[in-house]
């Protein structure tokens, strides 16, 4: 992939050493991007890269809990995210559903592909379609209605 993306890391707790094992496995891939995480997964990433010396522009919101999903969707509105991949630990309640929710729901809205496990990542993160400029999907109609 030559394009340059940003690229929002989030995982919650139990699904952190999957997100970072998953990013040191892509690292050469990754660090050509700007990644945006929410703060304990970036600082997760960020240290596994250090130890691997990777050299890569990570940048950390705040934790989950504490509003960094929400930071997370409002830059997926303003366009500022191109792939979100979203490790969701969907064994256990979290006390920030909404925010979950609300980052789900606004990738779906503003056509960001997210990948919500490691398998998907794989596949969105190696499609050959973010190089192929004629390649552009449009935003979904009711996005289209509503923004007249």
């Amino acid at each position: 992939m030559n394009k340059k993306l940003t690229i929002a890391l989030v995982a919650h707790d139990q699904r952190k050493a999957d997100m970072v094992e998953w990013a040191v496995f892509n690292a050469d891939t990754l660090s050509r991007h700007t990644l945006i995480c929410t703060g304990t997964t970036g600082g997760l990433i960020r240290e596994a890269f250090e130890k691997k010396g990777v050299n890569a522009e990570i940048i950390c919101m705040n934790s989950g809990p504490l509003g960094g999903d929400a930071e997370i969707a409002a830059l997926v509105v303003r366009h500022q995210v191109n792939l979100a991949i979203f490790l969701i630990d969907d064994l256990n309640p979290q006390p920030h559903e909404a925010d979950i929710q609300m980052l789900l729901r606004q990738c779906r809205i503003h056509n960001v592909p997210i990948a919500c496990n490691r398998y998907s990542a794989d596949l969105m993160i190696t499609s050959t379609l973010w190089d192929n400029d004629d390649y552009m999907p449009s935003m979904p109609r009711y996005v289209k209605f509503h923004r007249e």
